[in-house]
């Protein structure tokens, strides 16, 4: 996306130090002559190595089986954006990426020319910089600079010139000028509204040409309808419609020549044969190498989601491109992209609309439906105007492979659906229908069961699955994990703050000593909740009381295999929900072309909660909106957190709270980076990120549309906001720090000083020392469980839980196997267990005098 400014800088980034590495790590077809490659950028910034991850979408140019196009909004109009996936879906394309930059504050249309399936449905804008990717009638592909050149003759032989085919307003540069000022503009049926480009700036006069003949005229208004497919409507203003009144009349003959030709007169393209065109912005890389910009690259700054288009030093091969801005994908510069295009074989390349616009899909082998291959870098799919897909031209061809489609991992008593599915000779999919589908499934060796293509493993291990259908057959190999095969359990809850009613999602992810990782299924996990109550249901924690509760322990079960996680629990304070509790709040905006008001509005239960209302279509760089809240209030104690009920708008804009602290400093904290979701969601932002002097203030909370990546951001909303409440964070219960002696072979013990008699003295075996488990954690403040049937010891002390069996060297620390050197054991009906490896994940501090042989633990 881009906001179109009057006036146009120029500026070149510098580029970056470190010579960048970019790794291969995955490759598949798509179709016959489109592949898709996955790769791994990694350099350094600030002295800290990070990695971006790419997708490049790689088609033969000169091969008859496949093509590249454009795909347009929805139904082929513009102004009817939708997101790549449901282009690809709507029409059938193999791949695609996000495409054209537009103008957010306008209708929904590209800012460069577009021409799909042959057809011209857009023309350059008269603006310097902006280049184009477009294939000849021979698939050769161009990327280069391009105008527009147009005309409409009247009956008695005037003409007109036409600015040009379904554009938006736009500003000319160097100037200024309003780009519909004294202006003629053609909007056929692509353009799939009856408001055509009216920005207040001028007053329309409409013209409906039908079949070449003017059929209707109306004078300073428009005419309220789309364009019919057998004409078009031309839009004018100032001396074009001047020029209406004096020459055309209904009935009259009108004639319309228009052509798209390169900017450099030397050149000659056969632009009208051109097979497809997309209009992008600077040009990125020119003869291998990286080129100078052609436009202006300041607002498109920073390490950020990029999406780029270019071709081959022989040109038989495109190159469709996306880098993440996403968690551990860190994103790349514009300079960095242009060495990531170069190292994956572009010759020559332009840069297409980037940031939360880049979006890419595939169809995975055997699929029917592409599916998004990137992460977003807002997190959601947003609507774009237009996109490259990829599409299969070939023939339904004979079946080249059946594949089963499973999981990477199973799980004992895992329900899992498999599917069998088939592809051609062209790696296009085939209707299951087409290969005497339904399978029949069996599975070896009795590793589990079918239920038509249901199966359930029942033993750990390798389940070989088939599945036959007609005279065809395909087996599988699937791991099935069990308690031998995980290396490391976990609960993926680490962050949560505990609140009395509010339901949370526990996924509990298994990783197996191959390497591969997987939510384990809700229903194969058995809970134990210790220390509040609570319930999982489907792997969801409801918390029905905190009340006395400091410390929250949540164990996960999955065959035996434990994890714990510890969540210290402190206590919440509503401090501003409105109905029983607020201060006074009043509206404030900067700069000061924003407005900004607060409302207090009742949702449907009667509940009131505060509205902040902002508008941002106006003044320039990064604009806030502010609900000020009475900063003579201040908060007690020493909260911890800030938490508070959220109904989001996706505007994809921020929202923070500026905290003063006793000192006077005042601290802007992000509750959200991204309002990115419709509806009320509980929030949260943690205040010990930040060193503040207590006790605080709140001086506002505020929405914050920042200027970088403004353009692709909502200029207006509103946001709702309920239940603020500070939260007094609890501490992880430490066990007593009690001290206990021992000596080898020697039962005589002491206590804190106190003398006590074991019942099995520490002994040495293999350069271990093993020590009786009960009587020393009982004795340093922990728990000791014994499964008789497992013949496992639990120990829980503070935030750890340690698995061990008797007679089995591996041990399971908070979900994480452990190999230890000598095994549990027992003594004199006693349990037990190496010292070093138990003591180095309990806490303990472990003293040894090697002359008395004596050991302190503490």
């Amino acid at each position: 996306m881009i906001g179109i400014s009057p006036i146009l800088s120029t500026a070149t980034a510098q580029a970056e130090a470190a010579e960048p590495t970019v790794t291969m790590v995955s490759q598949e077809i798509l179709t016959s002559g489109a592949t898709l490659k996955k790769y791994v950028w990694k350099s350094t910034r600030n002295s800290k190595e990070i990695t971006t991850n790419g997708n490049v979408v790689e088609v033969d140019l000169t091969n008859p089986n496949v093509k590249l196009d454009v795909m347009t909004g929805t139904n082929n109009q513009f102004t009817k954006k939708q997101s790549v996936l449901a282009m690809a879906k709507e029409t059938k394309a193999v791949a695609g990426v996000n495409g054209d930059f537009y103008n957010t504050q306008a209708e929904g249309v590209p800012m460069g020319p577009e021409i799909s399936n042959g057809q011209l449905m857009a023309t350059p804008p008269y603006l310097p910089g902006f280049y184009s990717f477009a294939l000849s009638k021979d698939n050769v592909p161009i990327v280069d600079l391009f105008t527009f050149a147009g005309s409409v003759t009247a009956r008695d032989g005037a003409k007109f010139p036409l600015g040009g085919i379904n554009k938006t307003y736009y500003w000319f540069e160097p100037g200024g000028e309003h780009s519909m000022v004294d202006a003629m503009f053609m909007y056929t049926n692509a353009w799939g509204q009856a408001d055509r480009s009216n920005d207040g700036v001028t007053v329309p006069t409409e013209v409906l040409v039908q079949n070449n003949i003017i059929t209707k005229i109306n004078e300073n208004t428009v005419i309220d309808m789309i364009a019919p497919k057998d004409g078009y409507i031309l839009r004018t203003s100032g001396k074009a419609a001047e020029f209406v009144k004096q020459h055309m009349k209904v009935g009259d003959p009108l004639t319309a020549d228009y052509q798209i030709l390169p900017q450099d007169p030397n050149k000659t393209y056969d632009a009208k044969n051109f097979k497809m065109m997309i209009g992008g912005h600077t040009i990125m890389v020119d003869e291998g190498k990286p080129t100078e910009f052609s436009r202006e690259v300041a607002s498109l700054c920073c390490n950020r989601s990029r999406t780029a288009l270019g071709y081959s030093k022989d040109q038989k091969t495109a190159y469709i491109i996306t880098v993440d801005n996403s968690g551990d994908s860190k994103g790349l510069s514009m300079t960095e992209l242009q060495q990531f295009m170069i190292k994956v074989g572009v010759w020559k390349g332009l840069n297409l609309d980037g940031g939360g616009s880049t979006q890419m899909v595939a169809r995975p082998l055997g699929e029917f439906n592409p599916v998004l291959i990137n992460k977003t870098e807002t997190g959601i799919e947003r609507k774009v105007v237009n996109g490259v897909g990829v599409y299969s031209t070939a023939p339904q061809g004979e079946v080249k492979g059946l594949f089963i489609q499973a999981p990477n991992v199973l799980f004992v008593n895992e329900q899992a659906p498999l599917n069998f599915k088939a592809y051609d000779e062209y790696y296009n999919p085939i209707a299951t229908d087409k290969v005497a589908i339904p399978a029949t499934w069996t599975a070896e060796a009795q590793s589990g069961s079918f239920k038509d293509n249901i199966f359930t493993p029942s033993k750990p291990g390798t389940a070989k699955v088939t599945a036959v259908s007609g005279k065809g057959s395909q087996s599988a190999e699937i791991e099935v994990a069990g308690r031998d095969q995980i290396a490391n359990l976990k609960i993926n809850a680490a962050n949560i703050a505990l609140t009395e009613g509010e339901t949370y999602k526990l996924p509990v992810i298994a990783t197996t000593k191959s390497g591969k990782t997987r939510e384990v299924p809700p229903g194969l996990i058995e809970w134990e909740i210790i220390g509040m109550k609570a319930e999982v249901k489907d792997g969801l924690l409801k918390v029905n009381s905190l009340q006395g509760t400091t410390q929250a322990q949540l164990i996960a079960r999955y065959d035996g295999y434990s994890t714990m996680l510890t969540i210290a629990v402190g206590k919440d304070k509503v401090w501003y929900d409105v109905d029983n509790y607020a201060v006074m709040t009043m509206s404030r905006a900067l700069p000061q072309e924003v407005t900004a008001s607060v409302y207090i509005k009742e949702n449907e239960a009667k509940n009131k909660y505060l509205e902040l209302n902002y508008d941002f279509t106006q003044g320039k760089g990064t604009k806030w909106a502010y609900a000020d809240l009475d900063q003579g209030i201040q908060i007690e104690g020493e909260p911890q957190l800030i938490k508070m009920k959220v109904n989001g708008d996706e505007s994809l804009n921020a929202l923070k709270t500026e905290i003063k602290d006793n000192s006077g400093k005042v601290y802007y904290v992000e509750v959200v980076p991204s309002l990115n979701w419709k509806g009320w969601k509980l929030v949260s932002a943690d205040l010990s990120e930040y060193n503040l002097k207590y006790p605080i203030t709140v001086r506002n909370i505020y929405v914050v549309n920042e200027e970088i990546g403004q353009d692709e951001r909502a200029a207006k909303g509103k946001v709702g906001i309920d239940d603020v409440t500070f939260s007094y964070k609890g501490q992880v219960n430490v066990p007593s720090k009690n001290s206990v002696n021992l000596t080898i072979n020697k039962t005589a013990v002491s206590v804190n000083g106190k003398g006590m008699t074991l019942e099995q003295a520490p002994i040495i075996e293999k350069g271990n020392t093993l020590i009786p488990i009960r009587f020393v954690t009982d004795a340093l403040g922990g728990t000791v469980r014994w499964d008789d049937k497992e013949r496992k010891v639990t120990v829980i002390r503070g935030d750890k839980m340690v698995d061990l069996w008797v007679d089995n060297l591996d041990l399971i620390v908070n979900g994480q196997r452990i190999t230890a050197e000598v095994a549990p054991k027992i003594m004199n009906n006693l349990t037990v267990v190496p010292l070093r490896i138990l003591s180095e994940n309990l806490g303990w501090k472990v003293t040894w005098d090697e002359k008395t042989k004596q050991i302190t633990l503490q």
